[in-house]
């Protein structure tokens, strides 16, 4: 972003609360904050165990959980719900939350991030049917096989994979 969408003069790094952030150099007022995008994770439990998709934007050979972009005025919870239907085509009940982590960086694509992950768990039965728009693969993992991995959404099933076990030894 270079210029101001208000008044189309030029945009500067400045300093505001303890941040560098682009704002107006006309000082029409507008700032730049870059607010990260609500995105919702979804770990899908089945029968057989966890759900995990490849979007067909990714290299060959990686897999995570249901994610999606939160929409206006949709709830968090009803999101893990709609994206579980959209691109699996399983209906679930109730999503439970698990957690929040944030995506701050660069993905292997080269673009740059700035998401809040908002995780959630769904048990669902059925047939899986991919979004085609969107993957094009999927594999279940036991329970007992699932781990976390080191990013974002792979933090959430960390999160997740711990709040079970904790359920359990209780």
């Amino acid at each position: 972003m270079q210029y101001c969408p208000q008044c189309k003069a030029s945009l500067k790094n400045t300093i505001i609360d303890e941040f560098n952030r682009l704002a107006c150099e006309d000082d029409c007022g507008y700032v730049f904050w870059d607010n990260p995008t609500p995105v919702v994770a979804v770990v899908v439990e089945t029968p057989q165990g966890v759900v995990l998709a490849h979007n067909k934007a990714w290299p060959q050979g990686r897999f995570s959980v249901i994610t999606g972009f939160l929409e206006r005025g949709e709830h968090p919870q009803l999101c893990a719900l709609r994206e579980t239907a959209e691109e699996l085509g399983l209906q679930a009940q109730q999503a439970q939350f698990i957690g929040f982590e944030v995506f701050d960086g660069v993905g292997t694509s080269g673009d740059i991030f700035n998401q809040l992950i908002i995780g959630f768990h769904v048990y669902a039965e059925g047939d899986i049917v991919l979004d085609d728009n969107e993957l094009d693969d999927y594999k279940i993992i036991p329970l007992d096989s699932l781990k976390g991995w080191s990013s974002a959404t792979g933090r959430i099933v960390s999160q997740w994979l711990q709040q079970r076990s904790a359920a359990v030894d209780d």
